[in-house]
């Protein structure tokens, strides 16, 4: 991590991550409607067991990294369910529902 002198510095590192946090949300969100030729059930899609697999595993990397989990939760809990929805639609698309 850089050690920052301003904070113009500062808040130009933080945007840069901002940017790469979109990029990578997106390519998250890609993989998701791929995801979606894959199964067979609108239940498949919510996949539950999976939901709290992931979020079991943030929350200790969260915690590994010293940053709070419960807004690392509640985040991941966020584009989760929209990213649900996503799959969702992309699943009666494929005319599976």
């Amino acid at each position: 991590m850089k050690n920052c002198t301003t904070l113009q510095e500062v808040r130009t590192e933080i945007d840069a991550i901002d940017g790469l946090l979109v990029e990578l949300i997106a390519k998250r969100n890609n993989y998701i409607k791929q995801a979606a030729k894959f199964k067979e059930s609108i239940d498949e899609v919510k996949a539950e067991e999976r939901i709290e697999y992931i979020m079991q595993r943030v929350r200790k990397k969260a915690i590994e990294l010293s940053v709070n989990p419960n807004m690392i939760e509640e985040l991941f809990g966020i584009m989760i369910n929209e990213m649900v929805e996503t799959e969702i639609a992309e699943f009666r698309n494929q005319g599976k529902f």
